[in-house]
């Protein structure tokens, strides 16, 4: 007989590898401030390989995982002009969550007032990246090279290209069908592997939350304590409140067993900082434990990883907000709007362009008239409110394909209702165990 102790589940590991890392990482700040051996052997070292390999691990599978999926979604759908259905409403849905994300930030700034009062010096300096026009952002994405747009992650040229390969295959007949089952089989095996990393997920969560808090300094965010507080409280309301009622109200899907099911993803998110590089996880929970078909998931997941800027631009509303009082600007019901337009037309122009944040928020700041400089002021608690941010946008992702899917009547509701769906496939230490246990048995 197997043995009564249950195994604990994969979302409950990585919550214990995730705090056990913090409290370390916090202890080890305290205790040992400036030691060099701690910072040579653990920070810097095992902390800091074990991280990274975990990490790089998860963006070594995302563009093989985004190409190849997409590439069996769009295979599947015989009618071409589909996609362009499928892309208007995941492309509205995300500009309007943003919106709505940005239009609660400004408004919490506006009455909890944290910059009133506050007179802060930094000496910390911020030079945006140019961000590209939007005409420009519409002439890239068509890879002159889909190789080197592999090569380099551009999420946006990559979907275009998959896009176009998948329409062709389900165009050419029986020449398509057979190397439709090549990409089956190959997408069968890339999920296969993100099973396995998930299972490797606690060590090296524990790891990044390790090194991230031994390196943190405390004292910054006590001094930008009422930011810090208020964006973080608004990015978790978003999250929970804002995507349950707009779930519920569009689909009548339950927004409990939604957040039930999205925490490991949540979880990613906020120890990874990246959605691209927690589409593997995204697009396995969506597909396989959401009931979102592949068709629909291989599409909106990448395509939100890369478009989604929602947890950004509750930083961004608060943020301007915050600069404007330290600044003593009186910013008018026109500049606001103003904020909130920019911020979300910008959450598309400025996709895939690194510290897309910062350049965005220097964007917003320079249409309302604010200095650039006051970046400065936020950017030490920036890192710790990234996670949070990431941990929403990945929730929005998923939010957005449960609706179209339910719209396109691609969702299976057996799968969404069901608690425990995909947990045995994805547990490949249970199953490891039990299959030791039929042998002793024996």
């Amino acid at each position: 007989m197997r043995d009564n102790n249950k195994k604990l589940s994969l979302t409950t590991r990585i919550v214990i590898g995730m705090f056990a890392g913090i409290i370390v990482g916090f202890l080890l700040k305290l205790l040992f401030p400036e030691s060099v051996l701690v910072e040579g052997y653990l920070t810097k070292g095992l902390f800091h390989v074990v991280g990274q390999i975990f990490i790089s691990s998860l963006q070594m599978l995302v563009v093989p995982l985004v190409f190849v999926s997409l590439v069996v979604g769009t295979c599947s759908i015989s009618d071409p002009s589909k996609l362009g259905r499928l892309g208007g409403k995941a492309v509205s849905l995300y500009m309007v969550t943003t919106a709505i994300a940005i239009t609660f930030a400004i408004f919490a700034a506006v009455v909890i007032q944290p910059g009133a009062g506050v007179a802060m010096q930094s000496d910390a300096t911020f030079e945006p990246s140019q961000a590209p026009s939007l005409a420009q952002v519409i002439i890239d994405l068509f890879p002159k090279n889909p190789f080197s747009a592999m090569a380099d992650g551009n999420m946006l040229q990559i979907i275009v290209f998959a896009l176009l390969f998948g329409i062709s295959m389900a165009l050419i007949g029986k020449s398509g069908d057979r190397l439709k089952g090549f990409f089956d089989d190959f997408n069968e095996v890339i999920m296969k592997l993100v099973v396995i990393l998930m299972n490797l997920a606690p060590y090296g969560v524990f790891a990044l939350m390790a090194k991230l808090f031994s390196e943190t300094e405390f004292e910054t965010i006590f001094s930008l304590g009422k930011y810090f507080l208020l964006v973080f409280v608004v990015l978790i309301l978003h999250g929970v409140v804002t995507y349950s009622l707009i779930l519920k109200g569009m689909t009548g899907l339950s927004p409990w067993m939604f957040l039930k099911k999205m925490r490991e993803v949540q979880i990613f998110g906020f120890t990874i900082s990246s959605s691209n590089a927690t589409i593997p996880v995204t697009l396995e929970t969506v597909t396989k434990r959401l009931g979102v078909s592949n068709k629909i998931g291989s599409f909106t997941v990448p395509l939100g990883a890369t478009i989604n800027m929602d947890g950004t631009a509750i930083m961004q509303g608060v943020a301007t907000v915050f600069i404007a009082q330290v600044y003593l600007v009186d910013l008018s019901i026109a500049d606001y709007a103003m904020v909130v337009l920019t911020a979300t037309l910008a959450s598309i122009g400025t996709a895939g362009v690194p510290g897309v944040g910062l350049i965005m928020l220097a964007m917003v700041l320079g249409q309302v008239g604010l200095p650039v400089e006051g970046i400065g002021l936020i950017i030490g608690v920036d890192r710790l409110l990234d996670m949070t941010r990431t941990a929403v946008n990945v929730t929005g992702d998923a939010m957005v394909s449960l609706i179209v899917a339910k719209s396109e009547g691609e969702l299976d509701y057996a799968i969404y209702n069901d608690e425990n769906a995909d947990i045995e496939e994805r547990d490949v230490g249970e199953q490891i165990d039990e299959k030791m246990h039929k042998k002793e048995s024996q």
